[in-house]
């Protein structure tokens, strides 16, 4: 196969550009994106306002995202999976799909500093065009389960930086 079919992951803190990247890589051939703020946003309006909510949510979402992601990579397509590999947790659940799948696969970590990525979520929130807003106190919630991840963890990773 000479486009062998790959698993896109992003990496990064919120407002860090994760879904401006995966837009840029669902450009290549038989690539699809699946977002997960669609998803959530889409099957469970107005539900999500903590961070408890989100996990439980999630939770949901990739229970069933999953082995489609799988499939999609066994039926040739490339897959760019707008969902943070932001812990070692969600990073275990998408090591998951690659064993299952057998296909190759890229971990995108997007480096950003806070305060850079703060100013961005401002200007998002202002802006009204992303499904969820977040505040600087959420910002810090979110980042202190922050991991970037490891050598250990096995992943092709792929450096970008802010």
């Amino acid at each position: 196969m000479p486009n062998p079919p790959t698993l896109h992951l992003v990496c990064g803190k919120i407002a860090a550009g994760k879904s401006t990247l995966c837009h840029q890589l669902v450009a290549a051939p038989a690539t699809i994106l699946l977002a997960e703020d669609d998803w959530l946003a889409g099957l469970y309006p107005g539900e999500i306002t903590s961070l408890d909510d989100y996990v439980r949510c999630s939770r949901r979402l990739r229970g069933l995202v999953g082995s489609h992601v799988s499939a999609l990579l066994r039926a040739g397509v490339s897959v760019v999976l707008d969902f943070p590999a932001n812990t070692l947790a969600s990073r275990n659940w998408m090591r998951s799909i690659i064993e299952e799948s057998g296909a190759g696969h890229r971990l995108h970590l997007i480096e950003l500093d806070d305060a850079t990525c703060k100013a961005r979520l401002r200007r998002r929130n202002e802006a009204g065009e992303h499904a969820y807003q977040a505040s600087d106190a959420e910002f810090d919630l979110f980042t202190r389960y922050f991991e970037p991840p490891g050598p250990n963890e096995g992943f092709d990773i792929v450096v970008h930086p802010g």
